[in-house]
């Protein structure tokens, strides 16, 4: 080793130190949603961001990626507020929603559950629509936001005054009146 330099080669530049591990990159996952213990929707989507962060989990972690991934019960509108939640269920990478668009339609076991008619969302993959969203559309998203970071459509109106939908006023009012 050369004193002088400090380096292990006579090239004087620091091409022998030992490298510095790299920055491990996150990939944050939120699943929120309005009940788990009856909603169909909601337990399906929970299903389906399970098994998909299972199959996907080893190529994000090979690649350096840590993911967490954070399970939101929306109770009331005030927690609808502070996540700007739009609709039942929803899954955000790196707090953008991974639906290309927002539809929804009648849910039955959420209508139960506050005693009116309430839409949740529909999930439109490759031309059709689904009730859960299917395993490929997620893993699409979260690979899709870990190597290219790229903006899907903001359908939080981040850039936006966030409002409480009309159908989630209608949810909690109804839930609220059931008590």
């Amino acid at each position: 080793m050369d004193i002088k330099s400090g380096s292990c080669c006579s090239c004087g530049s620091d091409c022998c130190k030992p490298e510095s591990k790299p920055e491990q990159k996150k990939i944050s996952i939120d699943f929120l949603y309005l009940d788990l213990s009856t909603c169909e929707r909601c337990q399906g989507t929970e299903d389906s961001l399970e098994q998909s962060i299972d199959e996907v989990s080893a190529v994000l972690e090979a690649a350096g990626f840590k993911v967490t991934v954070n399970k939101i019960n929306i109770t009331s509108e005030e927690l609808a507020v502070k996540y700007q939640f739009i609709s039942s269920p929803t899954i955000r990478v790196n707090g953008r929603d991974i639906a290309g668009e927002l539809k929804e339609n009648c849910c039955k076991e959420c209508g139960d559950l506050c005693g009116d008619d309430v839409e949740c969302r529909v999930w439109i993959y490759e031309g059709k629509e689904y009730n859960v969203p299917p395993k490929g559309m997620i893993i699409n998203a979260i690979l899709k936001e870990a190597y290219s970071g790229s903006q899907n459509v903001d359908l939080n109106n981040t850039n936006n005054e966030y409002r409480l939908p009309d159908n989630l006023k209608k949810f909690f009012e109804g839930q609220e009146n059931n008590k």
